[in-house]
């Protein structure tokens, strides 16, 4: 399975997420440049954390005009696993291939520290290699993670089983019902603002991360298997 490492002015986890799938999980990754207008060589497409663009009007508000992003529309929109985790979930936002919106941490500080987080849904192509109800260690480091969506938009999320993760005993940036983490209605893309990819080596404090990229790849193989 070969992967994309999407690459905008400000990112600044793209060689974490390079490095998680190349070194740890042992699949082919490119770094790709926000101008890139080409993505079909790719089976995954992996939107890392950042500060795109400076942060500047919202997160994400200007990564998602981007060039690339047409690309990343068309992906999603052909099947292919899409992941955006922290500034990447913002994109994924702004971008309209997930519901809802980002604010400021409630605390409005930002934070840099391991949590604690749930898997809600052990059924999908991010997190078949988990078990439901299993607790993780994953860092986050973010000032504007606070997800918010309407009433609406939540009994969707809810009755869809699109809520993959949640923050486990306690919710540090005020996220609506301890989310951390959702899927889109077709089920092939995912964001979240904790970063799996600086949790795939004990070295690190913690693998529980590495699981989730795994589950991509499992996935992949399973749908792509040629019978005669």
């Amino acid at each position: 399975m070969k992967f994309a490492v999407i690459v905008f002015p400000g990112s600044n986890c793209d060689a974490d997420m390079y490095h998680a799938i190349k070194d740890e999980l042992g699949e082919e990754v490119d770094y790709v440049w926000h101008t890139e207008d080409n993505l079909d060589r790719y089976d995954g497409i992996l939107l890392p954390g950042g500060f795109s663009y400076g942060d500047y009007l919202r997160c994400g508000a200007l990564a998602r005009f981007s060039t690339i992003m047409e690309q990343v529309v068309k992906a999603a929109e052909e099947g292919k696993p899409v992941l955006g985790i922290c500034n990447g979930f913002q994109i994924l936002l702004e971008a309209g291939l997930l519901p809802g919106a980002m604010r400021r941490n409630e605390q409005l500080s930002f934070i840099c520290r391991n949590v604690k987080l749930k898997v809600e849904n052990s059924q999908t192509p991010f997190t078949n290699l988990y078990t439901t109800g299993e607790v993780l260690s994953i860092p986050i480091a973010h000032g504007e993670g606070n997800y918010y969506c309407d009433d609406q938009t939540l009994a969707e999320l809810k009755k869809e089983n699109r809520i993959l993760f949640t923050y486990h005993e306690e919710n540090p940036n005020g996220s609506l019902e301890n989310i951390a983490g959702i899927m889109n209605a077709r089920g092939n893309v995912l964001g979240m603002m904790p970063h799996p990819e600086r949790a795939v080596d004990a070295l690190l404090g913690s693998e529980d991360g590495l699981k989730l990229f795994q589950s991509i790849v499992k996935s992949w193989r399973e749908s792509h298997v040629v019978t005669a």
